[in-house]
């Protein structure tokens, strides 16, 4: 089995070396889906923000995108995903989803966006494909 940066090598008895594959602490699968979004919320200091984003990626429970924002780790965040039109019969449907912010990453150096996870709350809801106002 070659090595990968999917595995790691592991020393074991007589200087033997075993590939172990990583683990995986997600509870759920994530899928790498470019789905387009706004997203809304609060600044620390209590201005309101809208703004588009593309998600990186996307599980029941969370996801992952890039924001100008500047949002902190706790923020409140209300995501409008764009389903797409395979799923919708071909109508325009977006899935309104509440969650929290509990990972940033430091914006890149080709860009001031920055690296932003959140987790999703409970409620969501189906609306027509309209922009949020």
């Amino acid at each position: 089995m070659p090595k990968t940066a999917a595995t790691k090598s592991v020393k074991t008895r007589k200087s033997q070396k075993t590939l172990v594959p990583p683990i995986n602490r997600r509870r759920e699968w994530r899928f790498d889906l470019p789905l387009s979004a706004v997203v809304e919320g609060r600044l620390p200091q209590g201005k309101r923000f809208k703004e588009a984003s593309l998600l990186e990626n996307i599980s029941s429970g969370g996801a992952y995108f890039c924001l100008d924002s500047g949002v902190v780790v706790g923020s409140k965040l209300n995501l409008f995903i764009d389903l797409p039109l395979e799923l919708t019969e071909g109508k325009k449907i977006k899935l309104r989803v509440g969650g929290i912010t509990v990972r940033l990453e430091k914006p890149d150096r080709t860009g001031k966006k920055q690296g932003v996870a959140v987790r999703f709350s409970k409620d969501f809801k189906f609306v027509s494909g309209q922009q949020p106002k």
